[in-house]
């Protein structure tokens, strides 16, 4: 490592990523100590002037360590103060201690803000400005590293100081005690994950609820291609109002809402999805997410907003060669390449008839078609059909159709009458008020002629045409069918 003094304007240098050192901080030292041994970093020699705390400063690459005298919470506006020294950052990552009481050995990432009081560093009611695609790639990378240590990783929620702060950041620590931030494994992990970064552009969520290491947050980030901005825990919920929400968006550039369900009260969860709906973004839940993983934000973001004018709170499901057909779509450039979404529809009445009599036959054939659907809260298929290629909307739609006649066909005796595209369902139901008319008397007799077996009473043989009534019922149709 070489020493060159080198004079900084404030436009001098280009932004880098800026790794944030304490040095008063052991676990801090640990993860700089191998960075630096990593790469070969040219040593810069800075004004003092302007520079706030500053003390040291490394360069390679795009990357640049800064070295402060005091502790990592207490450097608010040191975006700041780093372009009055020259040394403009587009991502601080604060490399730090973890503490906790119960000494387990973690590796962490999380985002800074204050909800409440500034007890440790920072604003009251304030939020750091998020990078979650950072802290994604640093959790990601550190996951895969520790994988044969005994440490875990885990996503924390948004706590403490720095809050004063305009450019991306993110906090990489080594916890939990004295033993840990001097341990030379987890300190290699850190600035490994580190130097990996990969900045790969995804879904970002805001997280409600769960506790301090924020566990389901954390799993689906590692099980799907999101990540997550600010978080907050369950017990900092009833201090957030519609304008700290509002900031938590903008500061973590979220594109919709997670909630732990089970860990948030019903007041809590009813009160904070109000505030979510009237700021213009939508809660997904855990099988939302986890049935858009691989498909590009923007294309289901415009699938939402189509399905909610069909099903409001319908929950779109992709077959799996729909999802093959995505994945093959060159989406590099999203305003010129985007697909349209296109949109046919079966009738819904007699999806309906048809799903009471084989829902199994009924998924089976969605699932065998290149396209996405609607699935009600009640589990039942709703009635609309997307796709990429229109063709193949429509297509689905026809087949569709054809196949809801044939499951009633095999159940029901049927008439169709085409000029009016009206389909008759016919229906011979037991009829009680018919057999009580013979002498049938209630009980056991009911339901042998219910199952369509004949009974003898006072002699007289009774049959179950003689105790059935049809039932016709008719149905519009919106499509030919192939009869």
């Amino acid at each position: 490592m070489t020493e060159i003094p080198i004079l900084h304007s404030k436009q001098a240098d280009e932004p880098k990523i800026t790794i944030v050192c304490s040095i008063i901080d052991k676990a801090s030292q640990n993860i700089k100590n191998h960075l630096l041994s990593m790469r070969e970093w040219t040593e810069v020699t800075c004004p003092p002037d302007g520079c706030g705390d500053v003390c040291s400063i490394y360069e390679f690459n795009n990357f640049r360590i800064v070295e402060v005298v005091k502790h990592h919470i207490f450097q608010d506006g040191i975006d700041e103060k780093l372009v009055n020294c020259g040394l403009p950052a587009k991502l601080i990552i604060f490399a730090s201690k973890h503490k906790s009481n119960d000494g387990r050995k973690l590796l962490t990432a999380h985002f800074t803000g204050n909800v409440k009081d500034a007890e440790f560093g920072g604003r009251p009611q304030e939020f750091a400005k998020a990078a979650p695609h950072a802290l994604r790639s640093l959790l990601m990378t550190m996951r895969m590293l520790a994988k044969n240590t005994d440490y875990d990783v885990s996503m924390e929620s948004t706590h403490h100081g720095p809050t004063n702060l305009n450019v991306p950041s993110v906090y990489a620590e080594i916890g939990s005690d004295e033993l840990q931030w001097g341990d030379q494994i987890p300190g290699e992990i850190v600035a490994n994950a580190i130097m990996s970064l990969d900045l790969e552009e995804l879904p970002v969520a805001l997280g409600f609820g769960g506790g301090h290491y924020a566990s389901r947050q954390s799993k689906l980030l590692f099980e799907t291609n999101i990540t997550f901005g600010h978080n907050f825990p369950s017990y900092q919920l009833p201090h957030l109002d519609k304008d700290m929400i509002r900031v938590a968006f903008e500061k973590s550039d979220a594109d919709f809402v997670y909630f732990d369900r089970k860990s948030m009260s019903a007041k809590e969860r009813e009160r904070i999805n109000k505030i979510v709906e009237e700021l213009g973004y939508k809660v997904l839940r855990e099988g939302d997410i986890r049935e858009m993983n691989g498909i590009p934000w923007e294309f289901y973001k415009q699938l939402l907003l189509k399905a909610n004018e069909f099903c409001p709170g319908g929950r779109v499901k992709f077959t799996d060669s729909m999802k093959r057909e995505i994945k093959m779509l060159d989406l590099s450039c999203m305003e010129c390449n985007f697909p349209k979404i296109n949109v046919s529809k079966v009738d819904r009445e007699l999806l309906q008839e048809a799903g009471a009599v084989d829902k199994v036959r009924i998924r089976a054939f969605f699932d065998c078609n290149n396209i996405a659907y609607l699935e009600r809260s009640n589990g039942t298929i709703a009635h609309v059909i997307f796709s990429i290629d229109d063709e193949c909307a429509r297509a689905v739609a026809q087949e569709l159709t054809n196949e809801c006649i044939q499951i009633l066909k095999e159940q029901y005796a049927i008439e169709y009458i085409p000029e009016k595209m009206i389909l008759y369902i016919i229906d011979q139901k037991f009829n009680p008020e018919l057999a009580r008319e013979l002498g049938v008397p209630s009980g056991p007799m009911f339901g042998e002629l219910a199952s369509g077996k004949s009974v003898t009473v006072n002699g007289n043989i009774i049959t179950p045409e003689m105790v059935y009534r049809s039932n016709r019922k008719a149905i519009t149709l919106t499509n030919i069918i192939n009869f």
